[in-house]
């Protein structure tokens, strides 16, 4: 019961990774407040994880709007009388494909979510725990949070700010007593990875990503036993710190398992991995668009 009567936020809570993070959570003794956008989802969730034994609560919440953001934290002070984590874990995707061709109200939710949510979030979290000289706040990054990646730039570029964002914020606050910290979870087995979105003409990268997915991604258990190390004592003093769990160790071991099935003749993860073609906002050269640039 390494969480016992910690009070712990997650946004993006109801399912995928931040879901199973909750359930690490509370069966640690955390008490558990989820957010998401959709109230019937998170009370699905909310009682999934109470049958379970554990204690939690909820409520719909668009991290976009400050506001929104304040009322959470403030339910899970007026419920629970504490407020010991904070867990930024909602985020958007867009479609792969380039900048120019994604519809602009994909790429300005994209950022409402990934950037302006995870600020809002801090800055809630941060202010509350700053004032009482504890607590810990983990936001988490993905792909591109170190270099710029072609093709997903808008989700990249989001992560990328984020890193800036928290190991800013970590230094700001160093002497505070609160632990800010970054986690890159990898590649993990969601409803997100399952269905993939691509600006029409680009679909044949579905191949490619079904190839990496087999070689790296991940059961979401794995990365929510580390995100519940990073919420325990164990990170105590250490602000700042970085956790990333798709690292040249986890590459190598990818490329391993997948030379043993080969040996061993096993056969490979079967995953069910779809893809989701849309429309292009505007028309590019691709592999299966050679015409003249034009506005669809």
């Amino acid at each position: 019961m390494i969480l016992d009567q910690k009070v712990a936020v997650i946004t993006g809570g109801s399912r995928g990774l931040g879901f199973v993070i909750a359930q690490a959570y509370a069966r640690e003794g955390a008490t558990v407040v989820i957010a998401s956008r959709s109230s019937a989802s998170v009370e699905q969730a909310v009682k999934a994880i109470q049958s379970e034994g554990g204690k939690a609560s909820g409520m719909s919440c668009d991290v976009a709007k400050l506001e929104h953001v304040r009322a959470l934290a403030s339910h899970a002070i007026a419920k629970f009388e504490s407020l010991d984590i904070w867990i930024n874990n909602a985020g958007l995707s867009c479609p792969y494909g380039p900048t120019i061709s994604i519809p602009p109200d994909k790429i300005t939710n994209l950022i409402n979510t990934n950037i302006i949510g995870v600020y809002n979030g801090s800055l809630v979290a941060m202010q509350y725990f700053v004032s009482q000289k504890r607590g810990k706040l983990i936001n988490l990054i993905g792909r591109g949070a170190q270099q710029p990646v072609a093709m997903q730039n808008a989700y990249a570029s989001s992560k990328a700010w984020v890193r800036h964002f928290t190991l800013a914020l970590a230094k700001e606050t160093k002497m505070s007593g609160v632990g800010v910290y970054l986690f890159n979870p990898g590649l993990v087995r969601t409803d997100m990875m399952h269905n993939l979105h691509f600006i029409q003409g680009y679909e044949s990268q579905l191949k490619t990503f079904k190839t990496i997915a087999k070689l790296w991604s991940t059961d979401p258990n794995i990365p929510a036993r580390k995100a519940l190390w990073l919420a325990s004592s164990a990170t105590d003093s250490r602000t700042g710190l970085e956790v990333n769990l798709i690292g040249p160790k986890a590459i190598l071991s990818g490329v391993a398992r997948q030379a043993i099935r080969l040996i061993l003749k096993r056969p490979e993860p079967q995953l069910d991995i779809e893809a989701i073609t849309e429309k292009p906002a505007f028309v590019t050269d691709s592999p299966k668009q050679k015409d003249k640039l034009d506005v669809a």
